[in-house]
């Protein structure tokens, strides 16, 4: 998977991580590297420590005795010759040459060579101690100053592994990598909460415009971010309300005219012209009113409050019985929600007009699905083909020919149900039965509190 397709929190996670990791490990080789040389002097010392105090030891020993003091060395690393022969030695080690040299003395001749891998293995086992760390050997050629000769084979007991990758280590980058990972994790939090704040400011923006404002403060990047958030905020407001208090003086100046062109086709003599005259008439008031209620709909000049959903169901239903339409009304949700009454009783009642208008009946249940409450209003129409489901919440739309204008409405009814749902954080959709003498369902979802 992408980086990018990662959210934003993760994504500054793993960059801070890589870096910081990235960063440790390089550090650590330079490290490394730069302290070789200083360890390899140290180890030489350290070698070169043991062989001055056996060398100082044999020198203060009586001849007789010093084989003894011998055997006791070659337990501990260092393998006693009191002769060798004259021959050409390889792999001379002039720096610890000189070490050895500087600790001894010129009473001492000494010189120093490395013992090849062979030789050196072979050593480690004719040693009494523990020889995994023996990493090289050396072979030293010295002379006592009775004038003595000795060869000594040393085995340089010493890790290979440098301070920044030995296995002690560990622990400490544990802890470290485990600090950095909270630091990196609190470093990702606060870098994207100014994000997540924007994402709730504008989800909170789609349900009512009416939401207070940001607060301007942080880096300068949030401020202007803030500021323009205010911004478009404000100006959204003012053209929702520029455009409401537009249609609704349209439709207040309509209604004048209109009353006036009908009373004066009641003059008209011929009644049948005159009945299709106040039909049209009676169509264009209605179209002037569904369309101030779609503005309406998109408006949040109502406040939320906590609503009893089964309630407001059984109004509804109880409303539209009493007005002869065949509604029935089962299942109770038990729960509140926080809704604006008076526009959930219009979605819900545009809901259940398009049912009868189309469907015959209207039968309306709800449940609890998870964390919403459902509600279906389910008629007993033909229903509508699957690629016109959505189609039909667009301003105006009908189907024809069931759809049609003589059916009656305006194409706003289920618009104005679905911009209301949308404000309440609902999800409303329209699916077929095609079973059971079943239609159309009105699907609609709502988030319990």
């Amino acid at each position: 998977m992408k980086l990018s397709s990662y959210s934003m929190t993760v994504r500054i996670y793993l960059i801070v991580m890589a870096g910081v990791f990235s960063s440790t490990a390089l550090c650590a080789l330079i490290t490394a590297y730069q302290y070789e040389d200083e360890l390899a002097k140290i180890y030489n010392n350290d070698n070169a420590e043991h062989v001055q105090q056996f060398v100082f030891m044999l020198d203060a020993t009586p001849i007789e005795s010093r084989p003894a003091i011998a055997d006791i060395a070659h337990r501990i690393g260092l393998y006693t010759s009191f002769s060798y022969p004259a021959s050409v030695w390889m792999n001379p080690d002039s720096e610890y040459s000189a070490v050895l040299a500087q600790r001894l003395g010129a009473d001492h001749k000494v010189r120093a060579f490395k013992t090849d891998q062979a030789a050196c293995a072979a050593l480690k086992e004719s040693f009494a101690f523990d020889g995994d760390d023996v990493q090289q050997c050396h072979t030293i050629l010295v002379t006592l100053a009775d004038g003595t000769k000795l060869r000594l084979d040393q085995a340089d007991e010493q890790d290979s592994s440098l301070p920044p990758l030995h296995p002690y280590f560990l622990p400490f980058y544990l802890y470290f990598f485990i600090c950095v990972a909270a630091v990196a994790y609190w470093i990702a939090m606060i870098s994207t909460r100014p994000l997540r704040q924007l994402v709730q400011a504008a989800n909170a923006l789609g349900g009512n415009i009416e939401q207070p404002p940001l607060l301007e403060e942080g880096p300068t990047e949030l401020r202007e971010a803030t500021i323009a958030f205010n911004s478009m905020q404000i100006r959204i407001r003012r053209y929702l309300h520029e455009r409401t208090h537009m249609l609704a003086a349209i439709a207040h100046d309509l209604q004048t005219p209109l009353t006036r062109l009908r009373l004066r086709l009641e003059k008209v003599p011929d009644s049948e012209l005159r009945e299709k005259l106040i039909t049209d008439l009676s169509a264009t008031q209605s179209m002037v009113k569904e369309g101030l209620e779609l503005a309406r709909s998109m408006d949040a000049a109502e406040p939320f409050e906590l609503l009893d959903l089964d309630s407001l169901l059984d109004s509804v239903c109880s409303d539209a019985v009493e007005a002869g339409q065949d509604v029935t009304h089962s299942g109770q949700s038990g729960v509140s929600i926080m809704a604006r009454p008076s526009d959930l009783r219009r979605c819900l009642t545009n809901l259940v007009n398009n049912a009868i208008q189309y469907g015959k009946f209207a039968h309306v249940l709800a449940k609890r699905e998870g964390p919403n409450v459902v509600i279906s209003v389910i008629d007993g129409g033909p229903g509508i083909p699957e690629d016109q489901l959505e189609r039909v919440f667009d301003p105006f739309y009908r189907l024809d020919p069931s759809r049609s204008r003589e059916s009656g409405g305006t194409g706003l009814g289920l618009t104005i149900a679905r911009n209301i749902a949308e404000k309440h954080g609902g999800i409303l959709k329209l699916r077929n039965h095609h079973k059971d003498g079943l239609g159309l369902e009105a699907y609609l979802a709502l988030k319990i509190c």
